[in-house]
């Protein structure tokens, strides 16, 4: 198992924080008791994060977390101790961070990823959780109900309603000959699985098949993605966290072959997708962040608080990209971008 330094160093920290708690707390207590301030001026607010792999998406989410806690007067070092599990991609992992978490008093956990979320979840009943960057909390069994979740869970969908529905519309529309679509993924992941499920729904209306390549670990993308050459027009990337932190090895496919790659978020089409419809994950992360921080300082029921959804949605195109992968970004397509900065060319 291959976790981060830091959450390595809480396991063997936690059996002395049990041993030293009590007598803390009632030392902190006596001070502010003292000294005329309040206990909860004094408090340092501990949280954990557990996330399934390191990648742009998901770190950008991470970072936009702490930042709204920061925001909020929850500074890391000062009254904030966070322990970052990074799960290498592996469930077991996930499931051993969860269980770590939910033995080391916690005051709020937060899961970046649907596998994440869902080993939280099924571990940890007592105390608040949060999930961030989940396609569908409630496919994945997170909630019942976005609108009142109950319980002790709640979070941000990275998922907009109409996202994946408009790529493949978008693709259908300015891609005519585009008759089959591919994709790799991970059948494991369910947040694959259901964009994968749209994805069909939103093309059946125009003719248009998806080719699916399965993998189980990153080491399988290439051989995965090399599959799809002489089956398919174009290849579609979703959020899936078994592929996104190898896409390079995609993209390569899809240069070398004139195939158009179309992907699941802009830190993807940076990295080398012609189009998506996304918004920023560090926007993802800090309202996330900021639900945080209202359940930490005042007291918010996590099973009160609706999930929420990305309001943004727009198209960003990538030249540079479509001009490796032999496709011409057409004024028509220009025409359909909200703001100029959204055609990145590198």
């Amino acid at each position: 198992m291959v976790v981060s330094k830091k959450w390595l160093a809480v396991i063997a920290a936690t059996v002395l924080a049990v041993s030293a708690g009590c007598g803390q707390k009632n030392q902190d207590t006596t001070q502010g008791s003292a000294g005329g301030g309040s206990e909860a001026e004094a408090k340092t607010y501990k949280i954990g994060i557990s996330q399934i792999v390191e990648h742009p998406s998901l770190d950008a989410t991470r970072d936009g977390f702490l930042a709204a806690l920061k925001d909020n007067g929850l500074v890391e070092g000062e009254n904030l101790e966070v322990d970052l599990g990074i799960a290498q991609g592996e469930q077991a992992n996930n499931t051993t961070i969860a269980q770590g978490f939910a033995g080391g008093k916690k005051d709020l956990v937060l899961g970046i990823s649907t596998p994440s979320a869902q080993a939280l979840a099924q571990q940890i009943k007592d105390i608040p959780v949060l999930f961030t960057a989940v396609t569908d909390p409630i496919g994945a069994g997170l909630v019942e109900n976005a609108e009142n979740p109950g319980g002790n869970i709640t979070g941000v969908s990275d998922t907009h309603p109409d996202e994946i529905a408009k790529l493949m519309e978008f693709i259908a529309s300015q891609f005519p000959n585009v008759k089959t679509l591919g994709t790799v993924i991970n059948e494991g992941e369910q947040n694959s699985v259901v964009a994968i499920e749209r994805a069909e729904e939103a093309l059946s209306a125009n003719n248009i098949k998806i080719v699916k390549a399965a993998v189980a670990s990153s080491a399988d993308v290439k051989q995965a993605a090399e599959s799809l050459v002489g089956r398919v027009d174009a290849i579609y990337i979703p959020k899936d966290n078994t592929v996104v932190p190898t896409l390079e090895t995609v993209v390569g496919v899809a240069e070398k072959n004139k195939l158009p790659l179309f992907v699941g978020d802009v830190d993807s089409l940076k990295r080398g997708g012609v189009a998506t419809f996304g918004y920023q994950y560090y926007d993802i992360g800090y309202t996330t962040g900021k639900l945080a921080a209202d359940i930490l300082l005042n007291g918010k029921n996590p099973g009160d608080i609706p999930v929420m959804f990305p309001e943004q949605l727009d198209l960003y195109l990538n030249a540079t990209a479509a001009g490796k992968q032999g496709v011409e970004i057409t004024q028509a397509m220009k025409d359909l971008l909200a703001k100029p900065e959204h055609l990145i060319e590198q």
